[in-house]
């Protein structure tokens, strides 16, 4: 189940892939993380989300509507193992999870003219405050009891599989059957006409070999039908980071602080490409000290509409 840092190469397809994929569509109005907004007003890391920014080389764009700045492709990664299609469409998907609220706000754009992607279905999963996987609880890890001391020994195995030693899996992964059927911190979600999406979840916890992340996928081409959303490909798949500041703050408050697992960090993770934004790094913003009373995490995702990348042969 290791999974392999992929190139940021692309190659195009002859034609699109229109395997089925059907989502169900989940009612009820989205819960608004508590203590954000206004009351948020630092970064996580001023120096290390003004590198991300420059790191991701942006440039303007003619065709850019109102001189917006335009990124490269956003880098694509591995699917992992954990990858469950045909999740629910809906903004809050905490599902009562313990853990510090966080709102993920994403715009998706053409990285060719900067044109942000509308209708475009955007799919997150993450582990839980203690490392655990909706689908997959008894496969994935977690602890509990000491709070973490930060870096694990030199030398841990960077993995996606949660426990033991790697074990040699083939690239992408491994992916996994679904061992039980909870589907909480999972979560699928349209771009509105200007490329938006937001979620309403919890910051996510670590597990070994692997720092903090979010998993997202990016589909277009397909439609929203009753019975979710069908057809269409898989133009992106990449992971979210966080800078090591804001994980080393949520480890000081409740539940993260009884985790007792070792904990890879973002410059030791054998995922995370080193590229600030393009990478994925997430812009974070919370109060102060006051983690605890939510997170803010945003990135532009720059992708390639035409193109398939389903982090299957990374």
């Amino acid at each position: 189940m290791t999974e392999q840092q992929s190139s940021n190469g692309l190659e195009p397809r002859p034609q699109r892939d229109m395997t089925r994929r059907r989502v169900v569509v989940a009612g009820g109005a989205a819960v608004a993380a508590a203590g954000l907004g206004a009351a948020v007003a630092t970064t996580a890391s001023a120096g290390e989300t003004s590198a991300s920014a420059s790191s991701a080389t942006p440039s303007a764009s003619a065709s850019s509507p109102s001189g917006e700045v335009c990124y490269r492709l956003t880098s694509e990664t591995t699917e992992g193992p954990y990858y469950i299609d045909a999740d629910k469409i809906r903004k809050d998907i905490t599902e009562g999870k313990e853990g510090i609220p966080m709102t993920l706000r994403l715009k998706v754009i053409d990285s060719d003219s900067c044109k942000p992607v509308a209708k475009a279905a955007v799919d997150i999963w993450h582990c839980d405050a203690l490392g655990l996987y909706s689908g997959y609880e008894s496969s994935s890890g977690g602890g509990g009891g000491t709070p973490p001391t930060g870096a694990p020994p030199t030398g841990a195995p960077p993995t996606d599989a949660p426990t033991g030693a790697p074990t040699g899996a083939p690239p992408g992964g491994g992916h996994q059957e679904p061992t039980d059927d909870k589907r909480y911190l999972r979560g699928t979600q349209l771009t509105d006409r200007h490329g938006f999406v937001e979620f309403t979840t919890v910051f996510p916890g670590w597990y070994r070999g692997r720092c903090v992340h979010i998993h997202t996928k990016v589909h277009t081409g397909g439609k929203l039908t009753d019975d979710g959303y069908e057809g269409g490909h898989t133009c992106h798949t990449g992971q979210l980071f966080f800078a090591e500041e804001a994980v080393l703050d949520s480890a000081k408050v409740a539940p993260y602080n009884t985790s007792t697992t070792e904990r890879t960090t973002l410059d030791e993770d054998g995922i995370y490409p080193g590229n600030g934004a393009q990478g994925g790094l997430l812009k974070v913003k919370y109060r102060k000290g006051k983690i605890e009373k939510g997170v803010v995490g945003s990135l532009t995702l720059g992708v390639d509409p035409d193109a398939t990348h389903d982090g299957t042969d990374l």
